[in-house]
């Protein structure tokens, strides 16, 4: 692909919940498909936000028929009504635990939900994203296989993104 060298992640220390581009900032993190909140990078968002009761709020559907709470699936929080800052909570993580030796990220429902959000994105005014090394904490997953995808279904598209290391040497 031609320019395929120019088009990247951009790589900071920093704290992903503190953007400071100009426009729509969406904060992107793999959630689990059971509804738990309380551990890894959403301890860092819930105190900061109050978003967690919208996700719960969305994971109690998860038993409905029609629910879209399920694997590959992705849901937008406004931090505040009128903020430029919105937390995309996206559906990558089967469970909590491994099972049989195999970590509870699911890199497939993350390329779906990324997408799918890929095809909203320039709706939003200029739009970028936000995110630590998504999936490779508490999901388990590889960087080497999660970057590809952010690549594939973002960066190529034309999207911002900014993946944060978190440096708390300013704390």
């Amino acid at each position: 692909m031609k320019g395929y060298s120019k088009v990247k992640i951009n790589y900071v220390n920093g704290d992903a919940t503190d953007p400071k581009e100009y426009g729509t900032k969406i904060i992107l993190h793999c959630c689990n498909d059971l509804g738990l909140w309380g551990a890894g990078f959403v301890l860092a968002i819930s105190k900061k936000w109050k978003v967690e009761e919208a996700y719960r709020s969305w994971a109690e559907t998860k038993e409905d028929k029609d629910s879209t709470f399920i694997l590959g699936n992705y849901q937008l929080v406004s931090i505040l009504p009128g903020s430029d800052i919105m937390v995309c909570n996206l559906i990558g993580q089967q469970g909590v635990k491994r099972f049989n030796g195999t970590p509870p990220i699911r890199y497939d429902a993350l390329k779906k939900g990324m997408q799918s959000l890929s095809i909203i994105l320039p709706l939003l005014p200029n739009a970028s994203i936000h995110m630590p090394r998504m999936g490779c904490g508490l999901a388990g997953g590889r960087w080497e296989d999660m970057e590809p995808i952010i690549v594939d279904t973002l960066v190529k598209k034309g999207m911002p993104v900014t993946v944060y290391d978190f440096d708390d040497s300013s704390s």
